[in-house]
């Protein structure tokens, strides 16, 4: 198994940039939590370098590792998106797209001097970002009355939670996440209650 119940990912986005027989590659990594968020952010990509001639790209998104695209961007095919690809594979990271950005600069490389020149640009822009490490969460939604607010929160100051919603009208209602190993334990915690009540969103969060 790749994942535990933490992954790899970078905090903040960067740029590196690379020069090969006159041709620039400018490496712009972006941490990224959905496909919809990756179009955004080529859509800006490409407006900022409208000059460019290759906007090529590979991202990896959630723990799960069939989870990826890649985009050669008119380059030969294999010579740009997979090498980008395998930086980010090679460093065991996640939820992050890569954009290398291409400005010819007159001499053809071949298909090896590209694979190298974007496979360098893009372990460049990993090396200049910041690598944390995230905890795979469930979500759980808790539902109780509300006169059992003081023990619910004792109890929940047992887990190490992130709260995401609370709601104390009638039932109160408390949506948090937890670290995914945790979570038998919490479940044991809570399950033999009379009157809470919960349940998981199922997927990991």
């Amino acid at each position: 198994m790749l994942f535990d119940d933490t992954y790899h990912t970078i905090q903040a986005a960067s740029v590196s940039e690379i020069r090969e027989r006159g041709s620039r590659f400018l490496g712009l990594s972006f941490p990224v939590k959905s496909e919809e968020e990756v179009k955004a952010i080529l859509q800006k990509v490409k407006k900022e370098h409208p000059q460019a001639n290759h906007h090529c790209y590979a991202f990896r998104l959630t723990t799960d590792p069939t989870i990826f695209r890649f985009s050669d961007d008119r380059e030969p095919s294999g010579s740009a998106g997979k090498p980008i690809l395998g930086a980010i594979q090679s460093k065991g990271l996640t939820d992050l797209l890569i954009v290398v950005v291409r400005y010819f600069g007159g001499t053809l490389l071949g298909v090896p001097g590209l694979i190298a020149a974007y496979r360098s640009a893009a372990v460049q822009v990993i090396e200049q970002s910041t690598i944390i490490e995230q905890t795979i969460n469930d979500r759980f939604i808790l539902t109780f009355p509300y006169e059992l607010t003081n023990e619910v929160h004792h109890l929940l100051k047992l887990f190490p939670l992130q709260i995401k919603k609370q709601d104390y009208s009638q039932p109160c209602t408390i949506i948090f996440d937890i670290r995914k190993k945790l979570s038998p334990d919490f479940e044991k915690k809570f399950i033999e209650h009379p009157k809470l009540s919960y349940q998981s969103t199922l997927e990991p969060v």
